[in-house]
């Protein structure tokens, strides 16, 4: 017999950044839980190839176009799920982009509120809207966020995107005081080293898998999937006193 509080039947979750990598792990172990699940992308061939993948679970799907920078597309299309699924139990603000490589002298402006718009002000919005149905609803909650072990470590010529990264785990930290009085919890995952679409220019390099690789002791690139366990338990009932919390998922990489 399964243990019940890990069943997520009659629950919804939204997942921002969920058609590939750790978004994609973690919307279709969701699915296998028994949620319903939308995922949410600027890529629609990358949309329909992650649905196609998802309504495998038997779970009900859907996949959105939304790009999280802008205001007015995360609350309409938080409606459309509103609309669809009746309700969001949980949302996963883990849509992100990268910077450019580029020295902290020569970051421009431009790069900088790009990285941000997506990475701290996308969040913003989208933990916003889904904080006030919550808190609306008044039956509970989940928000998680995905930041970065760059938030842990001096991420050279990445400063913008450590920054965002650290300023969603203080916006979160703050959340969960806030809202606890609502049933809702916040959390915060911390991926290391993962295969995903963002990170490929660097797992081709053989100088960087030779210099990083050896230093997680699991020896190994984490996967999307390795974050789909701890996406089901934040979405549980098994987490209901679990909250204002930061889950390192690295292989070992930050205690090495």
């Amino acid at each position: 017999m399964a243990y019940e509080p890990m069943d997520l039947s009659g629950k919804v979750a939204l997942v921002t950044g969920g058609n590939s990598g750790i978004g994609l792990g973690m919307a279709e172990a969701l699915a296998q839980a028994g949620a319903g699940v939308a995922i949410w992308g600027t890529n629609e061939v990358k949309n329909a190839a992650a649905l196609e993948q998802l309504k495998a679970s038997g779970s009900n799907v859907i996949a959105m176009r939304c790009d999280v920078s802008d205001e007015a597309a995360v609350e309409s299309s938080f409606a459309e799920v509103v609309s669809h699924f009746g309700k969001v139990d949980g949302c996963y603000a883990n849509a992100g982009i990268g910077g450019n490589g580029t020295p902290f002298v020569d970051i421009t402006t431009e790069e900088w509120r790009r990285v941000l718009a997506v990475n701290l002000d996308g969040v913003f919005w989208t933990f916003r809207t889904a904080a006030k149905h919550m808190v609306e609803r008044g039956e509970g909650g989940r928000l998680v966020g995905t930041s970065s072990v760059s938030t842990v470590h001096g991420a050279p010529r990445s400063e913008p995107y450590a920054a965002s990264k650290g300023a969603m785990i203080a916006m979160v930290r703050g959340l969960a005081v806030e809202l606890a009085r609502y049933g809702i919890t916040s959390n915060t995952i911390i991926p290391g080293w993962i295969e995903t679409p963002m990170t490929e220019r660097s797992f081709g390099s053989e100088v960087f898998e030779g210099a990083v690789k050896k230093r997680i002791p699991e020896r190994r690139w984490g996967q999307g999937a390795d974050f789909g366990g701890l996406a089901v338990y934040l979405m549980s009932d098994a987490s209901e006193y679990h909250t204002g919390d930061e889950f390192v998922i690295d292989g070992g990489y930050t205690r090495f």
